[in-house]
């Protein structure tokens, strides 16, 4: 979405965004205003100065404008300080081209009976001797920002995230390191203006408690309370993540997994000048008021746990 916000919102979800996050459409321009004042004040972000993505902000801070410069602030300096994620995302690139056609990270089309996207993710497909943790996060970082920057629903509403974990293995655990558990959720909590709201695992193997203890000691209260381990059973699942949104592969009507993976890299296809002319917006240190900020400084994990029991 270019220059000027064009909500897409039906009457119902304006009224859920008064209700839920603060959002006054006739005050909505003045804020977005106010926030794009403050950047080009900022002499060490370069940033996106677009309503839409703006507006984004806002609503993942509920429309608190101080919260919002922190988040944006944080966003830039996490995609600086985090090249290996946000450096290079080709979707044509060769091997990154192999990673998006394993299909890990699929969105679903269409929305669960809350409104929210589901993200449907496949954490034991790849090989970890074949796939770096780091790549994986990258392919995954690119289809997240393009799903937020062309779902305006998903914006106001957020993400019903749904892992399976069958295949998940020790060499999986093992490749999940604590500095990258740490870094993601430094970056998806405090970064990025996602509106997590449910975390649901199914078929989830031994290897699984290994990854999600460490996860689970960088997440917010908030988050640990969205939480649902649904082992094998599926009636559970379609509690949170109705059968019908699912792929036609585990019981739902809602395409193939490989019919929604050629989607999801269409649409990477049509975004790619967007995706590498991002990695410009970023900040730099050097120009920040104050101290400069370090990446031991936001994601240091020393002293947040002692020792990993793998046993």
């Amino acid at each position: 979405m270019g220059g000027e916000y064009v909500c897409t919102l039906s009457p119902e979800l304006v009224q859920r965004a008064k209700d839920e996050i603060n959002e006054v459409p006739e005050r909505r321009a003045a804020d977005i205003e106010h926030i794009r004042d403050w950047l080009k004040h900022q002499p060490h972000i370069n940033a996106r100065m677009d309503d839409w993505t703006i507006l984004r902000f806002l609503r993942g801070c509920k429309f608190s404008l101080e919260r919002t410069k922190e988040k944006l602030d944080m966003f830039y300096t996490c995609k600086t300080l985090c090249p290996e994620w946000y450096k290079n995302r080709d979707p044509q690139d060769k091997k990154m081209r192999a990673i998006l056609e394993l299909g890990v990270v699929l969105p679903l089309q269409g929305y669960d009976p809350m409104g929210r996207k589901v993200l449907f993710c496949r954490w034991g497909i790849f090989d970890p001797k074949e796939v770096t943790m780091d790549e994986l996060i990258k392919s995954t970082s690119m289809i997240m920002d393009v799903l937020m920057d062309e779902d305006e629903q998903t914006s106001l509403v957020g993400i019903n995230m749904l892992g399976d974990c069958t295949g998940l293995t020790f060499s999986h655990a093992i490749a999940f390191t604590p500095a990258h558990a740490k870094k993601s959720m430094v970056m998806w909590q405090d970064g990025y203006p996602m509106r997590p709201k449910g975390l649901n695992y199914i078929n989830t193997p031994a290897a699984f408690d290994t990854v999600f203890n460490i996860f689970r000691s960088f997440m917010k209260e908030k988050m640990k309370k969205r939480v649902h381990i649904h082992g094998s059973d599926m009636e559970s699942l379609y509690k949170q993540v109705p059968r019908e949104m699912l792929p036609v592969e585990y019981g739902g009507t809602n395409g193939t997994v490989e019919e929604i993976k050629n989607y999801w890299l269409q649409r990477l296809d049509a975004r790619r000048d967007w995706l590498l002319e991002d990695e410009k917006y970023c900040v730099d240190e050097s120009k920040r008021p104050g101290k400069p900020k370090t990446s031991a400084e936001l994601f240091g994990i020393e002293g947040s746990f002692r020792k990993l029991d793998v046993d």
